[in-house]
């Protein structure tokens, strides 16, 4: 579970494009949408159903599955893991 979750991570800086952090600064438990978190927006949302779609082979149904799979990395990790088990 920890080598998803730094992927999960690289993959949040390399290809969504967060700026000014390092997979190290990214903690699990981070949300990943609103102010308080990395501030992802809902293009974000859309770029990273396809990325997960793409480096898992896991797709996220509709909106109140994303919604849980991307409260924060830990949420996300564990979404593809169970969708993979």
């Amino acid at each position: 579970m920890e080598e998803l979750k730094e992927k999960l991570k690289r993959i949040l800086i390399d290809e969504i494009k967060i700026q000014g952090m390092t997979p190290a600064d990214l903690k699990d438990d981070m949300p990943l949408f609103g102010d308080d978190g990395l501030g992802l927006d809902s293009l974000d949302a859309v770029e990273l159903v396809v990325l997960v779609q793409k480096h898992f082979d896991v797709q996220i149904a509709d909106m109140e599955e994303g919604k849980e799979a991307f409260a924060s990395i830990a949420s996300l990790a564990n979404y593809i893991h169970q969708k993979k088990s």
